[in-house]
């Protein structure tokens, strides 16, 4: 098994292979190993002029070897305990590295997200949101930003928290959250999907908050102005068919924007702890459906005649652009099989021709 993961570890690390790409070619090709093999072949049938190769076994020694230095685990979609939340989520991160305590993954998580320049209320609301939370035997998941989330995580230290980085599980940003991480590495977990060393980009952001929401039962939104990573969070959250909680603010407060757009647009009107274990109480007989498929026992290797994917390729490129269409809105207009569009798809992507976006929607790069 251990060269199993080892293998997936090496797929997700290779160019051009993000989470989605990744489950799709687990299911078609059975294991890592043969993705690994086919990889080359696959690419150049896309377009792809330079030749595609895996990353390498040194590199993935390495980055194995740094994570057993400072005693981290590898935390693989199909294990048993990989989080039954995120998994079922269409864009689930295929490896993430946990620091901690990763037994936290399989309990009632929640969400608390919002503003980094936060009021002194806001911090107040979102600790004690957090350890009445807690207190209720949820673990409490955010992103150890500045403000609010490092409230959240104060609020939640002694109960469970979880903390989701935008860069490398051994990158503390911002450093001002030293002491907030050290101690959730003690007591919690800190956790990422990102390689060891990566420093956090923007573009890093809106991937590791699709973890906090996706990992979560719900995500509660405390002050955020209207254009801000918190609202990519809520809207995450709810495109994963999670319940979206947001509390009230003065319109006299820039950050009153985002929880009141959100309170419009029909998220939960929140004043207390209460309010949200009223809501699960409710909610107590639904769950979140498993994933499709499971890594370990997926579906048989297909074989597929050159000529036949030339011609799905030709008629699929006639229908992109670099505006992002939906899947769903190819296969329409194409009448092709699903399973065409999406083996032209995969190869598209491996050649660097295509962009994949959240919400199954795609476009020429």
């Amino acid at each position: 098994m251990k060269c199993r993961k080892k293998a997936r570890l090496r797929l997700i690390r290779t160019e051009n292979v993000g989470p989605v790409t990744f489950r799709q070619l687990i299911n078609r090709y059975e294991s890592a190993e043969k993705v690994i093999e086919v990889l080359p072949e696959l690419a150049k049938r896309g377009g792809r002029k330079k030749p595609l190769v895996a990353c390498s076994i040194s590199k993935i020694n390495k980055e194995l070897e740094e994570l057993e230095k400072i005693g981290g685990e590898l935390i693989v979609l199909g294990d048993t305990y990989y989080p039954t939340p995120l998994a079922a989520t269409e864009d689930a991160p295929p490896i993430m590295m946990g620091l901690g305590h990763t037994h936290l993954l399989n309990q009632n998580t929640f969400a608390i997200v919002g503003a980094r320049n936060a009021s002194a209320v806001g911090l107040k609301v979102a600790n004690n949101f957090a350890t009445k939370l807690g207190e209720a035997l949820y673990i409490i998941a955010s992103g150890l930003a500045r403000g609010i989330d490092a409230a959240a995580h104060q609020g939640s230290i002694n109960s469970g928290t979880i903390a989701v980085l935008a860069g490398g599980a051994d990158v503390i940003y911002p450093r001002e959250n030293t002491e907030i991480y050290h101690k959730i590495k003690e007591t919690g977990l800190i956790l990422s999907e990102m390689p060891f060393g990566t420093q956090p980009q923007a573009r890093h952001f809106p991937r590791r908050n699709r973890i906090i929401s996706g990992l979560a039962l719900g995500v509660l939104v405390v002050e955020a102005t209207h254009k801000s990573g918190t609202l990519i969070t809520a809207r995450l959250a709810s495109e994963q068919g999670r319940e979206v909680f947001a509390i009230p603010c003065s319109p006299l407060d820039p950050r009153s924007k985002g929880p009141n757009t959100l309170i419009k647009q029909g998220a939960q009107l929140t004043v207390s702890a209460q309010d949200i274990l009223d809501v699960f109480s409710l909610m107590s007989g639904r769950s979140i459906s498993e994933p499709q498929a499971d890594l370990f026992t997926s579906g048989p290797y297909l074989e597929e005649k050159n000529s036949d994917i030339e011609k799905a390729t030709i008629k699929i490129k006639e229908k992109l652009s670099h505006t992002a269409v939906s899947i769903d809105e190819i296969i329409r207009l194409t009448e092709l099989s699903p399973m065409a569009v999406q083996t032209v798809l995969l190869d598209l992507e491996l050649a660097e021709e295509i962009t994949r976006y959240v919400g199954n929607r795609v476009s020429f790069c």
